[in-house]
């Protein structure tokens, strides 16, 4: 008696809980209505499925119990029974199976006016690439990927020399209009989810996939990957910013093509370092850093991060926060560099720069830092020495006490909770692994020995 009481006690508790939940979907934002409307049938088949075998368990647990002086009565067979089973099963499957069937065939039949954007994944971003003016994409091949080109275009394809190229993980997709999203991975199976769109496809390396669909509500939508593609699969986030038509058409007309890309001229180390007359006050005139004014050292690190960073805090995703003191006086500093033209001078005059061993400050345990850095070394490198395809920097050589108070700023919050900074984000959800501060002080200790 008290199993058919829990039971009943599970089937009631699971109907309150599916209808007084506040968890459900989130509220959609596309044409897929339809995948609603499955998974309802789905839920209502096997909801039903789940009540009756529950319920008539308690039944024969009550009706059936042990009674004192009675003999259990032996049925192998009731062909009527298995009529009835057989026929209510079939006819539950083909209840769920059959709408998706409409589904698939909605889904493959993309709309011919469909606006085209390609979504290209890897471990752990995103970036996007659109038709130029003359609406077709250029060809691509995994072996021409270079960190020059990331995207692997032809060059000598002239459809790819108008190719708009976004070298970030946020995309915009105009509203009420349908889009289809050309899928492709440099590496390994990710897979396209926005939860509000309710569709979703794997990016399979070696092949192209797609997905289709027409939003329609204006705003900014969280991109997952919900493939396990590896250590930072959880953290592998970037956005889908649905626009009005002209929103659209302006921010498409704001990003740079393939073309323009490359005929970007390489920064000028000599004017560089008229510019970087300003910079060297705080970080030194090598670029050596300076404790005493806060400043870390820049000579040795990779040039792509620290012009990452310079326009980080010209874009307002760095330094913004109130706690951040130090990013703050840096927002004024980088005004003095007008343009990415400057920008790329005042980068490739710190590459000329002697990369001096930094002083160590930190006492920490290296060999337990050892331990703890296994998982930073899957992005920055066994070697501390960074990795560009990951938008990992450089952390040997760097000056120790930066490394430390910027994992104390990404572990309380301080740096990388600005909505675009996506591989600051990143770096929050891994520092959360460094649960105290003599973590930190130990995995920058084993950093120093690198």
């Amino acid at each position: 008696m008290p199993f058919a009481v829990v039971l009943i006690l599970l089937v009631v508790g699971s109907i309150l809980f599916h209808l007084l939940s506040p968890w459900t979907f989130t509220e959609l934002a596309s044409n897929w209505g339809m995948v609603d409307f499955t998974v309802d049938i789905t839920l209502y088949v096997t909801g039903f499925v789940f009540v009756s075998v529950n319920l008539f368990m308690a039944y024969c647990v009550i009706k059936f119990r042990h009674k004192k002086g009675t003999r259990a009565a032996y049925e192998p067979e009731n062909k009527k029974l298995e009529y009835w089973l057989t026929g209510l099963t079939a006819v539950g499957v083909a209840a769920m199976l059959t709408p998706g069937l409409f589904v698939w065939a909605k889904f493959v039949d993309v709309p011919e006016e469909a606006h085209v954007v390609e979504a290209v994944g890897q471990q752990w971003h995103w970036t996007f690439r659109y038709p130029g003016v003359d609406g077709k994409l250029g060809e691509v091949d995994a072996e021409r990927i270079t960190a020059e080109n990331p995207f692997g275009i032809d060059p000598e394809d002239p459809n790819g020399q108008d190719d708009v190229v976004v070298y970030n993980p946020e995309g915009h997709v105009p509203v009420d209009r349908p889009v289809k999203f050309l899928l492709r991975s440099k590496d390994v199976l990710h897979n396209f989810t926005v939860a509000q769109f309710r569709v979703k496809m794997d990016l399979v390396p070696g092949m192209n996939t797609f997905l289709w669909l027409t939003p329609t509500k204006t705003g900014r939508y969280e991109l997952l990957c919900e493939e396990l593609c590896g250590i930072g699969h959880f953290a592998m986030r970037g956005a889908v910013v649905v626009d009005e038509a002209k929103d659209f058409d302006n921010w498409l007309a704001q990003q740079t093509t393939f073309s323009e890309h490359n005929a970007r001229p390489a920064g000028n180390a000599a004017i560089g370092g008229a510019q970087f007359a300003v910079c060297a006050a705080c970080h030194g005139p090598e670029g050596q850093g300076n404790p005493a004014m806060n400043a870390p050292k820049l000579a040795g690190q990779s040039d792509w991060y620290l012009k990452r960073q310079i326009m980080s805090y010209k874009n307002g995703l760095r330094g913004t926060h109130e706690k951040d003191l130090f990013g703050q006086q840096m927002i004024g500093m980088v005004a003095t560099l007008p343009d990415e033209a400057a920008v790329n001078n005042v980068v490739a005059y710190i590459e000329t720069l002697p990369d001096n061993s930094s002083e160590t400050t930190k006492d920490g345990d290296p060999e337990h830092g050892q331990k703890l850095y296994t998982v930073c070394a899957y992005c920055h490198g066994g070697d501390g020495m960074g990795k560009q395809a990951l938008n990992a920097p450089r952390l040997a050589g760097s000056s120790d006490w930066y490394l430390a108070r910027q994992l104390q700023n990404f572990k309380s919050g301080v740096r990388g909770t600005h909505p675009k900074d996506f591989y600051g984000y990143q770096m929050g959800l891994l520092s959360q692994t460094l649960h105290d501060e003599q973590a930190v002080d130990d995995i920058v200790a084993y950093i120093n020995t690198l």
